[in-house]
């Protein structure tokens, strides 16, 4: 997919041994697949830039590991044989940049763990709902009886469930820049839920190319594997007109009736995949609501029909599902007003999801460090529903400026306490308090977790 990266199966020496692997970036995806590594028989070292968390440190230590932090010894990196590499360390770092032109490949943990498993991946990505889909789609599968693991942008790392479990399928969510160091892997059920304009600082401020790393996610597929894409995306539709598939293509849509595939009739989800009983359930019985949650049901539905699974059992698992932590989690209700975290909500197409589910009546929790968002996407949606805006940051300046005149009151804040009390003081019984901040949480917390936790205790402080 992406031509100008090619990769040959040079993790082996001409003698046919296992060589020298460095790994970049010592977190939950490096430390995995040192310990992967290590169990392989490579010679493993590790290298992190930064300072390494106390758990992942004494987990190098206990499988004696040799690893560096603070600094790159270039010395002992650029004689790798290959180079497993942090997602977050991007492409224009410079000693990336000497790895690739001196020929040693770098590649994603991802890649790496799946030379060693036989099991079936499912793998999730877009821009938006990956998480949620991910999480649902396991959620069925396990619920089915599956010997179903669930790893990648999610939970424990992939290459350390490879290393110590013996799972028949993986449930996997991908990104762009987990896809971007994907070479031979292969995902034998492909998911593309969106394209929306997201880390573009990454993709040289080009949408088509953040696209083109999307789209790695069908490379390498046969006609025995299934792509699954929502045919409602206008970047999906077009990046789909200049490139050919060799899966099975399972479409979703709830604007068209779509088949085989998914679609909407009336307040009904429909699949229909040939060779497969017709599977129907009402959209109010979805434990997900709001409509891009039902793009996201219907994707894991359309996996759970692939896999055989009986209707009732994905009836059951769609209906009882608990959306994941910080992701429009329901933290309570208090004097009739609707409390809701979705702190993961760290841009504004996440944030204009959020809003997009919601009733009328909402006082919206927004701000942080913006990273150049044009929030004019959300004004609609603002004017319809939002009834004062809590700023929560440094520097509120452009909340105000995109806001200031359709919404009535636009209120400063300094930490989630604060934000907190003056949301349940500006809404009455039977409004909903969101927090979907459409900006990153570095400016007053430590990530987006922390910003949803300290949220969740000020609420129950009320």
């Amino acid at each position: 997919m992406n031509e100008n990266k090619d990769i040959s199966l040079s993790h082996l020496s001409p003698s046919g041994e296992k060589g020298r692997l460095v790994i970049l970036g010592a977190g939950e995806s490096g430390v995995g697949a040192a310990y992967l590594a290590q169990q392989q028989g490579y010679d493993v070292f590790v290298s992190d830039m930064g300072v390494i968390a106390d758990k992942y440190k004494s987990q190098l230590q206990q499988w004696g590991l040799s690893f560096e932090e603070q600094q790159h010894t270039e010395s002992a990196i650029l004689n790798a044989t290959e180079v497993v590499k942090s997602p977050g360390i991007p492409d224009k770092a410079p000693l990336v940049k000497k790895l690739r032109e001196q020929g040693t490949p770098v590649i994603s943990e991802i890649e790496f763990a799946g030379r060693y498993t036989n099991a079936k991946m499912i793998c999730i990505t877009g821009s938006n709902g990956k998480t949620t889909t991910t999480s649902l789609t396991y959620h069925i599968l396990k619920n089915a009886g599956l010997n179903v693991g669930l790893a990648g942008n999610i939970g424990k790392s992939f290459a350390y469930q490879v290393a110590t479990e013996k799972f028949d399928y993986y449930v996997l969510e991908i990104s762009s820049f987990m896809l971007d160091d994907m070479y031979e892997f292969k995902a034998d059920i492909a998911v593309l839920l969106n394209i929306t304009p997201d880390h573009l600082d990454r993709y040289d401020y080009k949408l088509e190319n953040y696209a083109a790393s999307k789209f790695r996610i069908v490379q390498n597929q046969t006609a025995a594997d299934y792509f699954i894409y929502c045919a409602d995306d206008p970047e999906t539709i077009k990046g789909m007109q200049t490139r050919s598939f060799a899966a099975q293509m399972l479409p979703f849509s709830i604007e068209k009736k779509v088949q085989p595939g998914a679609y909407l009739e009336e307040d009904k989800l429909i699949i229909n995949i040939e060779q497969q009983e017709l599977f129907t359930m009402s959209i109010n019985d979805l434990a997900l609501q709001g409509k891009h949650n039902t793009y996201n049901s219907m994707a894991s539905g359309i996996v759970s029909k692939v896999l055989e699974l009986r209707n009732q059992t994905i009836r059951e698992s769609m209906g009882d599902f608990k959306n994941i932590e910080h992701r429009l989690e329901q933290v309570g209700k208090i004097s009739g007003i609707n409390f809701i975290n979705d702190s993961k909500a760290t841009n504004v197409n996440s944030t204009w999801y959020a809003l997009e589910s919601m009733p009328k009546g909402v006082v919206l929790i927004l701000g942080g460090v913006d990273k150049g968002n044009d929030y004019s996407m959300l004004n609609d949606l603002v004017k319809q529903k939002v009834k004062a805006i809590v700023c929560l940051g440094k520097d509120n300046a452009r909340i105000h400026q995109a806001f200031g005149d359709m919404v009535p009151e636009i209120v400063d804040t300094q930490s989630a306490a604060e934000a907190v009390w003056v949301s349940y003081h500006l809404a009455k019984k039977g409004d909903t308090v969101l927090l979907s901040p459409a900006c990153a949480s570095f400016d007053l917390f430590k990530n987006y977790e922390e910003r949803g936790d300290q949220f969740k205790k000020a609420v129950m402080e009320l």
